[in-house]
C-alpha cells in the first residue's frame, strides 16, 4: 500500500539590503527556512561563500549532504534496533562533491558517508557493518537523488 507524505517549508529571502536585486553585488543571499510547526527553530540560510554567501549560515549544498547523512543514520539505527544490535555512538563525517561548469550550472557528482559507529559489547560487528547497505537501500533521500551515495563505515566496540 502506497502512502503519501507532504513536507511544507517556507524559504523567505531576508537579504534585501535596500536596492533589491539591482545588481549581482547589491543583495545578500540570506534567507530563513521555516516550517508550519512553530516549535521548530528557523534555519538561517545563505549561499556558499564562493557564491557571495554568508559562511555563518547553512547553504543548500550542506543541507543536501546533511539530509543524506541523517536519513541513512535514522534507517541504520532502526535496523540495528530491530536486529538486536546496540549502537552507543554514531558520528558521520559526510562529504559531497559538486562540480560547477563554465556556464555556472552545477550538480553533485557524489556524496560519501563516513559513519563511525560504536557498538555495545556483545553486538555483532559484521552484521552491523552489513546493515549499512540495507539502510542505504531504504533511505528516502538517497533514493531520490541522481548521483551515487556511498558509505565507508567504521565499526568499533565499547
Amino acid at each position: 500500500m502506497s502512502q503519501e507524505h507532504r513536507y511544507r517549508v517556507t524559504v523567505e529571502w531576508t537579504g534585501n539590503t535596500g536596492a533589491g536585486t539591482a545588481g549581482y553585488e547589491a543583495y545578500s543571499r540570506s534567507h530563513e527556512i521555516r516550517t508550519e510547526n512553530e516549535s521548530k527553530r528557523a534555519i538561517d540560510g545563505s549561499s556558499d561563500p564562493d557564491f557571495r554567501g554568508d559562511a555563518a549560515r547553512w547553504n543548500p549544498e550542506e543541507l543536501l549532504v546533511a539530509s543524506l547523512s541523517a536519513c541513512h543514520k535514522l534507517w541504520y539505527l532502526h535496523l540495528c534496533a530491530d536486529a538486536g544490535i546496540v549502537v552507543t555512538s554514531y558520528v558521520d563525517h559526510a562529504e559531497g562533491v559538486m562540480r560547477v561548469g563554465g556556464d555556472g550550472a552545477g550538480r553533485f557528482e557524489q556524496v560519501t558517508l563516513r559513519p563511525r559507529v560504536t557498538l555495545a559489547a556483545g553486538s555483532d560487528a559484521e552484521k552491523a557493518r552489513m546493515l549499512h547497505a540495507s539502510a542505504h537501500r531504504k533511505c528516502f533521500i538517497a533514493n531520490s537523488v541522481n548521483f551515487p551515495v556511498t558509505s565507508e563505515p567504521e565499526i568499533a566496540a565499547d
